[in-house]
């Protein structure tokens, strides 16, 4: 039973991590260099923790983003 579980848990962090590559790539930076996603990545966990207009901000450039989306 413990197998099972571990395996589920291991699908669904794969999913997930697929999940998050897709974001990469409908942002367009598939091809950039890792070290610079971490960069802004870690630039706009920075910026939105201190300011919520700027969150607010980034939310609706996603929201219109996904609701582009030809699916």
């Amino acid at each position: 039973m413990a197998k099972v579980r571990t395996s589920d848990a291991r699908k669904k962090d794969a999913r997930e991590k697929i999940e998050l590559g897709g974001l990469i790539v409908k942002a367009g930076l598939r091809y950039e260099k890792r070290a610079l996603l971490l960069g802004l990545l870690i630039d706009a966990t920075a910026r939105i923790r201190g300011d919520e207009k700027e969150r607010e901000r980034l939310l609706a450039i996603g929201a219109e983003a996904f609701g582009h989306d030809p699916e």
